[in-house]
């Protein structure tokens, strides 16, 4: 079922990440919410939580800070976080939009299947929020910059929630490494292949015990000019639904004919 169009400045945003309540990008992120409505809520993990995917704690209690009546963080997962913040901060009235991030490097092509930033808006969506996952690209060597979505990223809210959506779609952007005024457009279309952590490092530590690091990123085929990893290097704003029913209906014949 589509869910209508969002009024902004009469919707209730919350706001997370995966880098933690003190970074950067969530502080652009709010930045910009607040250009849109004053009902601005953020609740995210207390320390960095990159990598922790779709996750949740449930072999130890959660314990939350409250910095002031609409500000707080949790000692656990992006996942965590949202659970919270709506089914129990904001239980009397649910937010209307969740914005999760920015989040400090790409999240493209696979690294959607790891990212905590991405997990959020997913959490939101699970529980019937419409949600946008924002991450910035950064260029290696050069310190991080936040201005082209702190320059466009009101507008570019604006416009993905004037459009109708599905239930179990979110949508994720990712900015390019690029400033304001060099920016390719935006562009809507699938993601890529890029593959993270298939070349292990191995080290060895003072005592002599091994130890490993998760390898570096690695593309796979060429990415096609409608994937986003092809549309940030070409300095676009790539924009993407995902759809959270994981289900190959092209499958679902196959499998019943050979299992019945």
């Amino acid at each position: 079922m589509d869910r209508p169009p969002l009024e902004l400045a009469k919707s209730r945003i919350l706001i997370s990440n995966d880098d933690g309540i003190r970074s950067t990008g969530i502080a652009v992120l709010e930045k910009v919410a607040r250009s849109l409505t004053d009902d601005v809520w953020v609740c995210a993990p207390e320390t960095e939580q990159s990598g922790a995917s779709h996750s949740l704690t449930i072999h130890r209690p959660l314990r939350t800070r409250e910095y002031d009546e609409r500000h707080y963080s949790v000692d656990g997962t992006p996942t965590d976080c949202i659970m919270f913040a709506v089914n129990y901060l904001m239980d009397d009235h649910r937010p209307d939009l969740v914005l999760s991030g920015i989040n400090h490097g790409a999240n493209i092509g696979d690294d959607v299947t790891y990212s905590g930033t991405v997990a959020a808006a997913m959490e939101a969506t699970l529980l019937g929020v419409r949600a946008i996952a924002f991450s910035q690209c950064l260029e290696e060597g050069v310190p991080a910059s936040f201005a082209i979505a702190e320059k466009l990223g009101a507008d570019l809210i604006r416009r993905i929630v004037s459009a109708p959506c599905l239930d179990n779609v979110m949508v994720n952007v990712n900015f390019p490494a690029v400033s304001p005024g060099k920016a390719g457009g935006i562009k809507v279309v699938r993601h890529g292949k890029r593959k993270l952590g298939d070349d292990l490092r191995k080290r060895v530590d003072p005592r002599g015990r091994s130890y490993f690091w998760i390898g570096p990123l690695r593309t796979g085929d060429l990415p096609g000019e409608d994937t986003d990893i092809a549309v940030v290097e070409n300095g676009g704003i790539s924009v993407t639904p995902l759809c959270l029913d994981l289900t190959h209906y092209g499958s679902i014949g196959g499998l019943a004919q050979a299992l019945g």
